[in-house]
Order: C-alpha cells, then structure tokens, then sequence
C-alpha cells in the first residue's frame, strides 16, 4: 500500500503534476490498481502453452540517420555537441 507522500513522489519522477485536493482519490486508485496487480499475481498459468507465437515487427534494417546540425536545432538545449537534457533525480 502506498501513501499520499509516496504518490507525489511518483509523480515527481513521472513530472505529473497532481493537485492537493486530488491526492487522496488518487492514492485510493493508485492502491485499488496495486491490488488487482496482486489478484492477478495468484492466477495459474499454463505459460502459454499450445499458443502459435508471431512477431507483427519488421525486421531490423540500417538507415541513414539525421545530420548531428539538424538534431541539434531541434534540440532545446545542447552542450559539446550532445543533446542537454534535464538532470534526472
């Protein structure tokens, strides 16, 4: 079971933005979906047995990718020609 503190961490990581009058309904739900998790970790299972597996993906090819110049100015911020991105706590 999870807590308020807990969620807005969560949300921190997440960068989601939960107001504080939306908090508790939120922790309520968070816990009912951790619950189910728990209901459908004592389901059996036949591993999957007798099912015809297939992949839908493409196969892998080599491409040209994109110009370093042309990444770059999409980029929102850059530094000694990688792509800057926000420091992650």
């Amino acid at each position: 079971m999870v807590d308020e503190s807990e969620v807005r961490r969560v949300a921190g990581l997440a960068d989601i933005r939960i107001p504080d009058d939306e908090l508790p309904t939120f922790t309520a739900r968070f816990n009912q979906i951790l619950e189910y998790f728990d209901v459908l970790d004592t389901l059996e299972s036949d591993g999957g047995a007798g099912r015809t597996l297939h992949t839908v993906l493409r196969e892998d090819e080599p491409c040209p990718s994109l110009p370093r110049e042309a990444v770059l100015d999409n980029a929102p911020a850059d530094e000694d020609g990688f792509v800057r991105a926000p420091r992650v706590m």
